[in-house]
């Protein structure tokens, strides 16, 4: 770590242009980019001046590290001085540049409640995912290069979703730039911004502390923990994205996917039903049958939890059904294909001791949601996770039901579940197979005999 000035300075330096790069985006109305150039300018300060002063930009990252141990507080407290200085005048630069500014507040048809759900449980994902990826300090880390990917896209998972009902601040020095450049017209949301986002960063440490204890024999809640949070913030950010039509629905639940694989991927990081079942056909599953299930158990638990709060906040649900125009037929075609595609892809790139997917196997596998998401959603939704799938149903049959894309009023959630999860898992058993025939040096046989003895 650099001197301490050196180390203010890049914090000051990264914070303004984040919060700069935050208020030109949202001020040139970049709906289909503006998430994704906020979480690229995150990525690439974190990548220049992480090894500086760590790269926090953020008050509610450092409340995190200095609760969790790995940070002093004096060292803290000026961090967060220079973070907040640093968003102010962003505020103001870019005021002064565009010649207006924008008002921090929830978007029309969200109160105060929606603000805490939104902005405590996003903060909390990229608090959670800074402690696992990128604190060498904290016990139970691996050295790694994608630390600053994971971290950044933790943006793009909830920017696009939730930045529809809270603006998608996850940061006090974001929330204190906008609002103070834009006093004139109106001021004070900063505060209970911030009052969240700190709550969630307070989450956060918790959270870490139950998915890496310290004390022995305490491996197999650990794991399925992490199957929980894992399922638990996809299904989140599936549902605020498809509730809220945002601009890049399989993009933002790709990038939650890929963000929580590389925040858990040491300890554990499936995540749905069909990759697990995989992973136990393919031999390289490391606990039993028994375990396999409670795996499974611990994601549809959390895809359920994580369904029942996204109507919380965005007050509707969704059908699980084949979308307009299209029928069961075609449904089962692209979930099996495309859940397929998911599962191989994991075997690949995460059973295997290939060097070159070392540091890239949560973008590999969060790439196949893009991919399928793109490809099929317009014909299934492309959710390729029986979690998911169960989550959807889970939550529209608690909300009373939804009218399917035909037109109908009614229809069984927990009968299109089984449908769905069907297919789901038969394409999870299907990339068994086909890793089988692709990588059989992995599956050694027989020995063969010398030829004298033939």
């Amino acid at each position: 770590m650099a001197e301490p000035r050196s180390r203010y300075v890049a914090e000051f330096l990264g914070t303004f242009l984040l919060v700069f790069t935050v208020g030109c985006n949202v001020l040139m109305d970049n709906k289909d980019w503006g998430v994704t150039s906020i979480a690229c300018i995150l990525m690439v300060g974190i990548y220049t001046l992480g090894p500086v002063s760590g790269a926090h930009f953020n008050p509610a990252v450092t409340v995190a590290l200095l609760i969790s141990g790995a940070l002093e507080a004096k060292e803290a407290g000026i961090y967060i001085m220079a973070q907040l200085a640093a968003g102010i005048l962003a505020g103001f630069s870019y005021l002064f540049m565009i010649g207006r500014s924008f008002n921090l507040g929830p978007k029309k048809g969200y109160g105060m409640t929606e603000v805490a759900l939104a902005e405590s449980l996003y903060t909390c994902m990229l608090c959670f995912v800074v402690l696992n990826v990128a604190c060498p300090r904290i016990k139970g880390n691996t050295p790694n290069h994608f630390y600053g990917l994971a971290i950044s896209f933790v943006i793009v998972a909830g920017g696009y979703g939730a930045g529809a009902v809270s603006g998608g601040a996850f940061n006090p020095a974001v929330a204190f730039g906008i609002d103070v450049s834009s006093a004139h017209l109106g001021f004070g949301w900063c505060f209970v911004y911030a009052f969240f986002q700190l709550c969630g960063a307070a989450v956060a440490v918790v959270l870490h502390k139950i998915v890496r204890p310290t004390e022995p024999g305490s491996e197999r809640l650990s794991v399925l923990a992490c199957e929980f949070l894992g399922t638990f913030f996809l299904a989140i950010t599936v549902g605020l994205n498809v509730i809220s039509k945002s601009h890049a629905i399989a993009w933002s639940i790709a990038a939650a996917l890929m963000c929580m694989i590389y925040a858990l991927g040491d300890v554990s990081g499936h995540f749905n039903p069909a990759v697990t079942l995989a992973i136990y056909l393919r031999g390289s599953f490391p606990h039993d049958f028994p375990m396999a299930l409670a795996y499974m158990a611990a994601q549809l638990f959390g895809g359920c939890a994580g369904a029942a709060v996204y109507p919380l906040i965005m007050h509707e649900t969704f059908a699980l059904a084949p979308k307009s125009g299209f029928g069961w037929i075609e449904a089962a075609a692209a979930e099996t294909l495309f859940t397929f595609v998911l599962c191989f892809v994991a075997l690949a790139v995460a059973t295997t001791d290939d060097p070159q997917c070392r540091d890239m196997f949560g973008l590999a596998i969060g790439g196949c949601v893009t991919v399928g998401g793109n490809a099929i959603g317009v014909i299934s939704g492309g959710w390729l996770n029986p979690a998911v799938s169960m989550g959807i149903s889970f939550s529209d049959a608690l909300h009373g039901g939804q009218s399917l894309p035909d037109g109908s009023s009614w229809y069984d959630p927990w009968e299109h579940w089984v449908t769905y999860s069907t297919f789901e898992m038969a394409g999870g058993a299907l990339a068994a197979v086909f890793f089988y025939g692709t990588h059989q040096h992995y599956f050694p046989g027989p020995t063969t005999p010398p030829a004298s003895d033939r």
